[in-house]
């Protein structure tokens, strides 16, 4: 999978999305629906509607990435009806999604930050 230096945010795109569309097609989206940039550092990551195939688009220095995953089983915990057309999500929110869980994992530890101590 992919590394976690140099990755800025996850961006979900609720609700689903036509995957046929392929890097060009997934770029306008993000571009146009979302007005985000597709060149940023950040992980676009599209469900379909059967919430068993999903995408992720990343641009890394000087091309795209696509990465498709495609379940034999099971569905992906998706947020549908957010009421926007992204999410943003921490990597590990992301993992507990391709993992097969939900976002909201009411038993993970939370993330806990160093203080700075002068």
């Amino acid at each position: 999978m992919l590394t976690e230096a140099g990755i800025g945010r996850v961006y979900l795109a609720c609700g689903p999305t036509d995957l046929r569309k392929s890097i060009d097609g997934l770029a306008a989206l993000v571009k146009e629906a979302f007005e985000l940039d597709p060149f940023s550092p950040n992980l676009f990551v599209f469900c379909n509607r059967q919430r068993d195939k999903l995408k992720i688009l990343y641009w890394d220095h000087n091309g795209f990435w696509l990465y498709y995953r495609r379940l034999e089983r099971g569905r992906f915990q998706w947020p549908m009806d957010t009421g926007s057309t992204t999410q943003v999500v921490s990597r590990r929110e992301l993992s507990w999604l391709l993992d097969g869980l939900s976002l909201n994992q009411p038993k993970a530890h939370p993330e806990v930050r160093a203080r700075l101590v002068l």
